[in-house]
This record gives structure tokens, sequence and C-alpha cells, in this order.
């Protein structure tokens, strides 16, 4: 299909307009016009790039793009290697931030809702990016009981700042994907008992311990593999692409 095509559909999807985000949405770097074969990956990291030139990608797309606000506008170092591979291979890329974050069903909080096993009931906060449920079972034993499943189902250790009463259960659980550690405030006003993102911050384990409740930090990379592939998965079907995802390990 056309690129142009590929991009009405991604933008019918997510709806780019309704969002303040930090850098572009769409297409970030042209390639060639006509694309059979999409790459899908967290971040337009080198790896994945080459990786896509590997397997003969027409176009690539990303949660997290080139270019971010703020940025110098030099392109040199990194950014030179990464955007002379894609230039000169005439791929495609593709990236959509915020939009990703929040769609409510191929979204990174829906998909990491799923993963989790977490029943969503609504989405609140600044441009709808957080997410607020309950857990499939009802409820989770303890903190700790709620941070060894996420640990398990993500793959990857998870930080927990327990601030719970012991003998409290986690009943309503907050969740957005990424470096949200900033929502956690809005989460507390919202009556979660604990609070999952990506990355974790000096202040919030003494929010936790102050307002009862608990913070996990899960990996700002494995709380949002799952939205891009859910994306690329659909519109592959959409238009009848050639689908291929690649998760480039990240300890972050």
């Amino acid at each position: 299909m056309l690129r142009s095509d590929l991009l009405q559909e991604l933008d019918q999807i997510l709806q780019p307009w309704n969002f303040k985000d930090y850098g572009p949405n769409g297409l970030q770097v042209e390639g060639r016009a006509e694309i059979r074969r999409l790459v899908t990956g967290v971040t337009a990291s080198r790896a994945l790039i080459e990786a896509a030139i590997e397997a003969q990608a027409d176009a690539i797309l990303v949660h997290h793009g080139l270019f971010w606000r703020g940025q110098t506008g030099v392109v040199t170092g990194w950014m030179r290697r990464r955007l002379g591979l894609l230039l000169g291979h005439d791929i495609n890329l593709l990236a959509y931030h915020l939009p990703l974050d929040a769609h409510p069903e191929l979204g990174n909080n829906a998909q990491l809702a799923r993963q989790l096993g977490l029943v969503t009931q609504r989405q609140f906060g600044e441009q709808n990016l957080i997410s607020i449920g309950q857990p499939e079972q009802g409820e989770f034993a303890s903190a700790q009981t709620l941070a060894d499943h996420v640990s398990a189902r993500l793959g990857r250790s998870v930080q927990l700042a327990d601030g719970l009463p012991p003998g409290r259960p986690v009943r309503t659980i907050a969740w957005c994907t990424g470096g949200a550690q900033g929502q956690f405030e809005a989460a507390l006003e919202a009556g979660a008992d604990a609070y999952l993102t990506g990355e974790m911050s000096e202040p919030q384990p003494h929010y936790a311990r102050e307002c009862e409740a608990a913070f996990l930090a899960c990996g700002h990379h494995a709380t949002e593999r799952y939205g891009v592939q859910a994306l690329g998965a659909e519109i592959a079907r959409r238009c009848q692409l050639e689908h291929i995802h690649i998760d480039i390990d990240n300890p972050a």
C-alpha cells in the first residue's frame, strides 16, 4: 500500500490531533512510497533500525521516535548514524507517542492491563493518560503479592515502595506506562491503593508511605512494549501488510 494511505489509517485509529505531545506524531523520516513489510518496536534505536534493514522492512513503526522537543537540531553522532541508516536504505520511520499510550484498546495502558489481568474502569488525568481499575480476581493480598505478579508477567524485577498498612489488600490499581511517576498524586486522589508505572523518582517512596499506598516501578520499556505490537498487528490486518515485531531488550 502507499505510505500516504498507511499514515491516514494510523491517524484515524490514534487521532494524534487530540494530544499535546513532546514530539511529532506520524511520519518522521520519509522512505519509499510503497509499503509491504512493517517492522514495529518500542524505540527507533540503531539496533532496531539495523534489525529492520535485515528484515527488509519498508517502514518502521515505533512509540519513541527520533525527534523530541528541546533537541538542538544538530545531526551528529548517534543521530547521524540512525538517520543515515534509514535514508540509506529508503526506510520510512513512523512514530506515535501519547496517542499510543492512551488508545483504549491498542494503547500501552490498555495492553499492559491485558498482560497483568487488570480490568479498566476508566481513564482520567491530563489527556486521559492514566487508567484505573481492579484485578480480575478482585484483589491482591498485599503490595508485595502484586509486585511478584507484575514481575512474573513482565519478566523483570519490580521496584516497590510499599506504604500500605499491614494486612490491607490491594483492590484499586491505577497505572500509566513509561515515565509517569509524576502522576502518582493524581492516582492517589482517584482512590488508588497502588500505582504502576515505568520509573521511580526520589519523592514517590515518601508519598507512598505518607499516603498509605504502594508505588511500583515496573520498567519504562517493559511497560511500553505491548502497545506498538498490538497496533502493528491491527494495522497489518486492516491493510494486508506483513508485520514483524522486534523487541530490543532494554533494562530501563
